[in-house]
C-alpha cells in the first residue's frame, strides 16, 4: 500500500492538534509555518466558554481525557461581569477557561508545540499547489480564511475591526468581563480578560459595515478605555497595543476537497457571536487526524461545528439589531435567577435554542 504522506500547512491550533494525534496514531506529517516561531502573533487573552460548546462543558478535560491532548489555562472563570450603558449582570459558574494567545511561552500554541515530535519547518515558502504535488494530504490550518477563500471554498460573512491592548494592574484572573454597548462598540462587544493578577487583555470588535466604516476606531478605544478604568475603579497602564483590521469570519463551503483537509479558521471555527473559536479549531485539527488515521470521516465528525457556526451567526445577526436601550433589557434579564440558571444549565445547548428563537427575527 502506498505510504501515505500529510504536509500541515501551519503551525497554530488546530495545525498542531492535527501533529499531534496523526503522531499517536503512526504518522509522521511535516508543519510548514511561514512564521519564524509557533505563536508569532500579538499577546492576547481568549476564553474557551461552556455555553458556546454545550453538550460538553469542560473542554480541557474533555481534550485531556478523550485525545490525550493537555492544556493549562490562565485560570478557570467563576464569574463573568456584563456592561451595557445603564446595566450589569454578574453570571457565576463553572463559565468556561481563560487562556493566552501569541508569542508568550504559555500561550496555547507553545503548549501544544512542546506535545509535538515532528518537526516544524519556520519561515516556509510553500504554497499549497507546490504541497499538492508533493505529498498524498494536506491539512490546511494557515489560521485565517483567505487561503480557503483563494481555492474558492469560503463563504464570507463579515469582516470586523479589532482594537485591544495588554493593561497593567490588579486583577482577579477568575472574573472577566464584557461590555454591550454600541457607544463603545457599534454592533460589538468588547472585553477584559485577566492573563495575571496584574496583567490584562483589553479589546474591542466591532463589525465593517458601512455605518462603522465613518466612525473613529481611535475614538472608540479611548471611550472604551476609560469606560473600562471607570468600571475597574483603578488606573490601568497600558504595555503594549494591538490592531486587527478587516478580520474575516466565514466559514468553509466544504470541509474537504478530494485529500485536502480545511481546518481551524480555514474551516471557520471563529464564532461570529463573540468572536472566539479555540474549541472547534482545536477539534477540526483532531478531526482530520482521525480520517486521515481511518478511524472516521472528516465530513461527518463536522457536522456539528457547522451548526454551531450557523447558530452563533444568527444570534449575532440578532444582536446586531438592539440599540443600547434593548441592550440595557436584555443585560437586566441576564441579572437574574433564571438567567444565571440558562447561562449554567449542563448538558443544555442554549446557544442552539436562543438561534432557534431567532432565526423568524433575523430572516
Amino acid at each position: 500500500m502506498f505510504p501515505i504522506k500529510v504536509a500541515i500547512m501551519g503551525a497554530g491550533l488546530a495545525g498542531l492538534a492535527c501533529a499531534i494525534m496523526l503522531e499517536k496514531n503512526g504518522i509522521e506529517p511535516v508543519i510548514f509555518e511561514k512564521r519564524r516561531q509557533v505563536g508569532d502573533r500579538f499577546i492576547n487573552g481568549e476564553i474557551l466558554m461552556s455555553i458556546l460548546n454545550r453538550p460538553i462543558d469542560d473542554c480541557l478535560a474533555h481534550f485531556s481525557q478523550n485525545y490525550g491532548i493537555y492544556l493549562q489555562p490562565v485560570g478557570n472563570i467563576g464569574k463573568a461581569v456584563i456592561f451595557s450603558e445603564n446595566n450589569k449582570a454578574e453570571l457565576t459558574g463553572q463559565i468556561g477557561f481563560s487562556n493566552i494567545r501569541g508569542r508568550h511561552p504559555h500561550s496555547f500554541e507553545n503548549q501544544l508545540a512542546r506535545q509535538v515530535k515532528t518537526g516544524i519547518e519556520f519561515n516556509s515558502e510553500a504554497c499549497y499547489e507546490e504541497l499538492l504535488e508533493e505529498y498524498t494530504h494536506v491539512v490546511m490550518a494557515t489560521g485565517d480564511g483567505t487561503y480557503a477563500e483563494k481555492v474558492q471554498n469560503y463563504r464570507p460573512d463579515l469582516t470586523a475591526t479589532l482594537k485591544g491592548a495588554i493593561v497593567t494592574g490588579k486583577f482577579d484572573r477568575y472574573t472577566v468581563y464584557a461590555w454591550l454597548n454600541n457607544h463603545l462598540a457599534p454592533k460589538g462587544y468588547g472585553w477584559l480578560i485577566p492573563l495575571s493578577e496584574k496583567e490584562a487583555n483589553i479589546v474591542i470588535g466591532y463589525p465593517d459595515y458601512s455605518e462603522n466604516k465613518e466612525k473613529d476606531p481611535n475614538v472608540l478605544w479611548e471611550r472604551f478605555y476609560e469606560d473600562v478604568c471607570n468600571k475597574m475603579g483603578q488606573y490601568l497602564k497600558v504595555v503594549d497595543r494591538f490592531e486587527v483590521n478587516r478580520y474575516l469570519f466565514g466559514i468553509c463551503k466544504y470541509p474537504r476537497i478530494g485529500n485536502t483537509f480545511f481546518t481551524g479558521n480555514c474551516f471557520g471555527a471563529i464564532m461570529p457571536f463573540l468572536g472566539f473559536g479555540q474549541f472547534p479549531a482545536l477539534l477540526t485539527g483532531i478531526y482530520a487526524a482521525h480520517d486521515l488515521s481511518g478511524k472516521s470521516k472528516y465530513d461527518e465528525m463536522t457536522g456539528h461545528l457547522r451548526q454551531s457556526y450557523q447558530n452563533s451567526l444568527v444570534v449575532r445577526r440578532a444582536l446586531e439589531k438592539l440599540d443600547n436601550r434593548k441592550l440595557d433589557t436584555l443585560v437586566k434579564a441576564m441579572d437574574t435567577e433564571w438567567g444565571n440558571k440558562a447561562f449554567n444549565a449542563k448538558k443544555f445547548d442554549l446557544l442552539k435554542f436562543v438561534s432557534y428563537l431567532l432565526r423568524p427575527a433575523t430572516g
